[in-house]
């Protein structure tokens, strides 16, 4: 199958709520694609393609659906994975930062002090990304910590959020598989 053709059966594998989680939001659900073994294990495979020359240290996964992606690609990169998580959910010495999510709400995600190590090569993997806070926040963790940004990867960009032009004016590489207008 060829890479475009590859993009079509992901992309058709992902389940559209419209109205969720409030109206006029068009929720990309990811657990079916995860159900899709052939489109789940070609998001993986294309991922590892892409970055597999790219000198990684670490992937960091957001919380929750980064894990679901971040751990797979660092297992096949050769490196070690880093959860960012929500607030109060990593047992050891934490730095946090706090943005504003897409409906309003203001929260905090942590990465342990000793996650990432001073010009570690990072690359940051979660499901898709809307208004960008969360991807943002965890781009300033890193950077706190001294480590450098390679990407931020996702599976889904919805575009028309802005989220992705946020990140990239703030210096930060993004890549996407799929991006919706």
């Amino acid at each position: 199958m060829n890479h475009e053709q590859d993009l079509i059966t992901i992309r058709d594998s992902i389940r559209v709520i419209n109205d969720w989680p409030e109206p006029g939001v068009s929720f990309r659900d990811i657990t079916t694609l995860l159900q899709n073994p052939k489109a789940f294990r070609r998001v993986i495979e294309i991922l590892v393609e892409r970055y597999k020359d790219s000198k990684i240290d670490v992937v960091a996964g957001l919380d929750a659906r980064g894990f679901i992606f971040g751990p797979l690609i660092a297992y096949e990169l050769g490196v070690g994975f880093v959860p960012i998580r929500k607030k109060g959910k990593l047992p050891y010495t934490t730095y946090g930062e706090s943005y504003t999510l897409e409906y309003g709400d203001v929260t905090t995600v942590e990465i342990h002090t000793d996650a990432i190590k001073t010009n570690d090569n990072v690359l940051i993997i979660d499901d898709l990304i809307a208004t960008g806070g969360t991807m943002l926040a965890a781009c300033r963790l890193i950077k706190k910590l001294g480590g450098n940004i390679v990407e931020c990867s996702v599976v889904n960009d919805l575009l028309y959020l802005g989220g992705s032009k946020q990140i990239r004016n703030q210096g930060f590489p993004v890549y996407s598989l799929l991006e919706y207008n």
